[in-house]
């Protein structure tokens, strides 16, 4: 009996080396290990003429500048600084041409609304050629980014991945917008199409980093209390547009409009709490959390 449990031992002191072998060969020539896996930001789908298969948004930035549209970015002058980072995040059709100096040059990521893809296509070669670079995630409700065919925003998308087929474009899928939504009346206690508000673009950004981003540099962006100072700067809306049009005032008739309008205050207050949960600044101007 000794003999037979001796023999046992032995080969199993043997074997266990062998099995050690075999399981790091398997680890290594696996092609999709779990990590890799795991990197997919799943609520963010590719838009590839011909694909079948779903294919999501694979990427991770350890630093993200995160660059407002918004007035306030003129004179800021940190545009080098900005191009430093190794992830730059923009939003909709806000150009850097000619305003490098303050906005810097380089964008990795682009989120854009279904309402701004026309003016993207109105200078594709901008956007899509020379930005070849850039990716693209674009949202929009459902009656627009639906697929079969009845979509018309998707199927403008479409036309363009065809056109410009090394250009990464996504969509942010019917279920990541239902999850926008549910965070949106998670931190506020209101039901957004019940208060007839829309989540800006600078939402679903917001969202989008903090998924995608270890530290978010965010530059530009007024906190939810800015316009109530009687000492705030007056800036443009968009520091792109001649038109002027009053960033504070802007601000105000969307958080008090009846149907329609975005909740840029209180999207404000609500970043400044998720700032106190992940590693976020804000710049120009800065914000006492």
């Amino acid at each position: 009996m000794k003999c037979l449990l001796h023999h046992w031992l032995c080969l199993i002191s043997l074997s266990l080396p062998l099995l050690f072998w075999f399981g790091y060969v398997i680890r290594r020539d696996d092609p999709t290990p779990a990590a890799l896996l795991s990197s997919e930001l799943r609520g963010y789908m590719r838009i590839k003429p011909g694909r079948r298969d779903q294919q999501f948004l694979d990427k991770r930035c350890s630093q993200c500048a995160l660059v407002s549209s918004s007035g306030q970015m003129l004179g800021a002058g940190v545009g080098e600084e900005i191009d430093k980072i190794g992830c730059v995040i923009r939003m909709n059709n806000a150009p850097t041409q000619g305003f490098e100096r303050d906005v810097g040059g380089r964008t990795s990521v682009r989120v854009v609304s279904h309402t701004s893809v026309p003016l993207l296509v109105k200078n594709e070669h901008y956007y899509f050629q020379q930005s070849a670079n850039t990716t693209y995630v674009f949202w929009g409700p459902d009656r627009n980014m639906r697929q079969d065919g009845q979509g018309r925003v998707f199927n403008i998308l479409l036309k363009i991945a065809k056109k410009y087929p090394d250009v990464r474009i996504y969509a942010v899928t019917r279920e990541k917008i239902q999850y926008c939504d549910s965070v949106f009346q998670n931190e506020t206690g209101k039901n957004r199409m019940k208060t007839g508000a829309y989540l800006s673009t600078g939402f679903f950004t917001m969202i989008l980093a903090i998924e995608m981003c270890d530290n978010i540099h965010v530059y530009g962006m007024i906190e939810d209390n800015y316009c109530s100072r009687a000492n705030h700067s007056v800036v443009s809306y968009h520091y792109y547009e001649k038109n002027h049009v009053d960033e504070c005032r802007m601000y105000r008739v969307h958080e008090h409009t009846q149907r329609g309008g975005h909740r840029f205050i209180t999207e404000k207050a609500i970043y400044a709490k998720w700032a106190t949960r992940h590693k976020m600044e804000f710049k120009h101007p800065s914000w006492s959390l």
